[in-house]
Formats: C-alpha cells, structure tokens, sequence
C-alpha cells in the first residue's frame, strides 16, 4: 500500500487517478478505485470524504473510532458535564461552535468536532465505520485487539496517526495505555508519539497508566519525557493523584519517586508519609486542602464542589489512606480529629476500604470504632446509595475483607436503597459467586 501524508491533498489524488488511468489505458474511476483500495478504502468517495474532513479541519480534527452511536451520545454527556463543572478547556469547543450548554448542544460539538455538520451526519457515519476503510478507526481496532504487527503498519502506512486525535481529543498512545499491553505504547512512541499531550480534559497517557495500575507504562512514558505535575480533570488531578484515587499503590510510589505534586492532605494520607501528614495536620496549614479542584477520574462519578473546611479536608484525607491500605496515616487522622464514618464524596473510608480489598485498613478502621453497617455512597449516582460495606466487598469478591466484616457484625441482609439489593444479590450480579457462596455459608 501507498503511503498517505498527514495532510492528504484531494488534488494530488486526483492527479495521480488521472495519471494511473493514462499510463495502465483505463477508466478514471478504474484508476480511482484502485488508488482508494491501495489507502485502505472501499471506494473513491470515501476517500473523498475522507481527505476532504482532514483537510477542511486540520490537526483539530476528531477521528470517529468507535462504532457504537451510544459511545459519541456518552462523550457528550461526558463533556457536557466537565463544562458546567469549569474543567479547564472543556467550555471552549462550545463557545467555539457557538453552542449552549445543553444536551443537544454538547451533541452538535461532537460532531462539528469530528467534521460533521450535525448530530445525525455523525451518527451515519458512525454506522458505516467497520467498512469506511478510515486509518484511524483501524488504528483503533489494532490497539483493542492488541495487535503490534497491524498497529505498526498501519503507522508505517499513515505518519501522520501519531498526531491525530480521536473523540475527547484521545490519541492513540492514550487509547494504548488502556489495553495494558505495553508493546502497543512503545512502538508509538518510537513512531513519534508525544507522551506529554493529553486531551480535551487534560489527561494524558501517564494519567492512563495510573489509572490502570502499569508500573512498566508508567517507567517506558517517564523515560520518554511524560510530565508528572500536569493536572487533569480540575486542579491537582496529576497522575500521582489518579493512582491514590483508586488505592494503586504500586503505581503511586512510583510516580512519588518523582514528584509528590501538588502535595495536599489526600496525597500524605495516601502515601502515608508520615512526616507530611503531621506538617499538613498543623491547624490552619494552608496546603492540606489546596489543589483539590480533581475529584473524579471520569463523568461516571457526579458533581461536587470541594471546600477548604478544615473538618471536610481531614475527613477525605481518612478515605484517601483507607483505599491506599495505610494503616498508620488512618491511626494519626482520626487521632487528630476525623471522622471515622464521614462519607466526604462518594464513600466512607470503611466502604473505600472494603471496596478496594484493603484488609488491613478494614480492620484498623474497625478497632477505630467505624460503624460496620454504616449506609453511604459510593461511586456514580446510580450505583452506590445506601451501600454498605459488605456490598462493596462482595462486589468485588473480596473473601477474606468479607469474612471480617461479618465477623464483626456486619448485616449480610442489609439492602441498598437503589436496588434494594443484599451483599449477595450484588455479589451474583457482579459475578462474583465465590463471595455469594462464601455470604450463604458463613
């Protein structure tokens, strides 16, 4: 196959279609067809289509990849959300195409974003995507199904993939990070790719790699120059932040090694530094609650609006360390003050604990005086009302963190409020029938 630049010319094809026809004595769409199927495409208007998107807008261009309607319909949602929530550069694209904050109006970003001029010339494209022979989209495929050898030449066919962007501004060293298959990143990588880039709410691959938990992604983008102090998804969001989200404390030390940025009371307790926490815990220090602007790692989660009052600080630091398996930071906290059932955002440090498989943390938070039976929250709005930690555990079959919380009394005939679900219903409808089992025995 030919090579195509990343920044296609309609008139060079079609010279070269009328060159082909003249030299092989055949039909102009003859030699058409064959210039589009030597790129990949189905058809001469495809390609049109195609290179004229690219040309008309350029490296801001998103590449549509994903073949389900409802992906792009979430996106907006998605964007939407992060607007109203004033996540750095989310509005823009809005005032740009002079579109209200609504669900239509997200909508009608989206596509202009990919090229289109509505929600429904997206929305059609979309459908024909398996077959419109688009690089990007088949870049994409490559990266999901974990193919090397078609990843790398497809980037050998199209240079100018590396740069390009796909929905949410997401590039395909973004999308590789997902797939914890590190082979996908480092060949993008040696083609280019820019680890520091992130997209249109500032996430960038490293965040993606503290989000899943890969120490060796994360070791192949530092030593590629990837920024550790960018902060994503609101103030202090940095990579280091994302991996105590979610309890990844391999992740964490590691991107500590590096910077402890922006080094506010969640990041002490979650690192369990025990010499920051009691700097931080000093009354009215001005940095444990600074740069909290991050709160969630995606639009799943609903909206909050962090405060810097003192007892919210403390007490969403004492979850920070429970989801992190930090014994001693919970023992300081609640020492010097926390609550030991405060639910700050979306979960107490019981439910943190018990969620993330944290048997130390459950049963310090125990001796604590952590009420066993507590109903909180616990990530997205349609999730985890009224759960407690049981629930939690079983959703995540957590045997042994499941055993120590009946043995100190928790209720496995506790219903959430949503579902009116018990441990073992959740336990069953997610999957997890060793922990049904364990709750019908013990």
């Amino acid at each position: 196959m030919g090579t195509l630049p990343a920044k296609p010319s309609l008139d060079q094809l079609r010279k070269r279609a009328k060159d082909l026809a003249r030299a092989e004595a055949v039909k102009l769409s003859e030699a058409q067809f064959r210039i589009a199927r030597e790129h990949g495409f189905p058809s001469w208007p495809k390609l049109q289509a195609y290179v004229r998107r690219v040309t008309e807008h350029g490296e801001n261009l998103q590449h549509p990849y994903h073949q389900d309607v409802g992906y792009y319909a979430g996106r907006a949602l998605g964007l939407l959300a992060s607007a109203e929530d004033g996540t750095p550069g989310a509005r823009e694209p809005f005032d740009r195409w002079g579109q209200p904050l609504t669900r239509d109006g997200a909508r009608a970003v989206v596509a202009r974003e990919h090229g289109f001029g509505s929600w429904k010339g997206l929305r059609d494209h979309v459908k024909s995507l398996e077959d419109s022979g688009e690089p990007f989209a088949r870049a994409y495929r490559a990266v999901e199904d974990r193919d090397p050898a078609a990843l790398e030449s497809l980037l050998d066919e199209f240079p100018g993939l590396v740069a390009a962007r796909g929905t949410n501004g997401n590039d395909l060293l973004g999308m590789a990070g997902a797939t914890c298959d590190e082979r996908l990143s480092r060949i993008l990588l040696d083609h280019g790719a820019d680890p520091s880039r992130g997209n249109v709410h500032g996430w960038t691959p490293l965040h993606q790699a503290a989000y899943s938990n890969l120490p060796l992604l994360l070791d192949l983008l530092l030593e590629a120059g990837a920024p550790v102090d960018v902060s994503a998804r609101g103030d202090g969001g940095t990579p280091l932040v994302v991996a105590l989200f979610w309890g990844h404390r391999e992740a964490a030390e590691k991107l500590a090694g590096h910077s402890r940025a922006p080094g506010n009371l969640r990041v002490a307790a979650g690192l369990g530094d025990a010499d920051l926490l009691d700097e931080l815990l000093r009354p009215g220090h001005p940095a444990a609650g600074a740069h909290r602007g991050f709160y969630r790692p995606h639009s799943g989660f609903p909206r909050w609006q962090p405060t810097d009052d003192p007892a919210e600080v403390k007490n969403e630091a004492l979850s920070w360390a429970a989801r992190n398996d930090r014994v001693d930071a919970l023992r300081t906290l609640v020492a010097r003050g926390a609550e030991v059932d405060a639910d700050v955002y979306r979960g107490t440090a019981l439910t943190w604990a018990a969620a993330q498989g944290k048997l130390d943390a459950v049963r310090t938070l125990l001796d604590l005086g952590a009420d066993v039976n507590h109903p909180g929250t616990f990530g997205g709005p349609n999730h985890g009302e009224g759960a407690t930690a049981l629930h939690l555990a079983a959703q995540s079959g957590h045997l042994d963190v499941i055993r120590t919380l009946v043995e100190n009394g928790a209720d496995r005939e506790a219903r959430d409020r949503l579902f009116d679900g018990t441990p073992e219903t959740w336990a069953d409808v997610c999957e997890q029938p060793a922990a049904r089992d364990l709750l019908r025995t013990l």
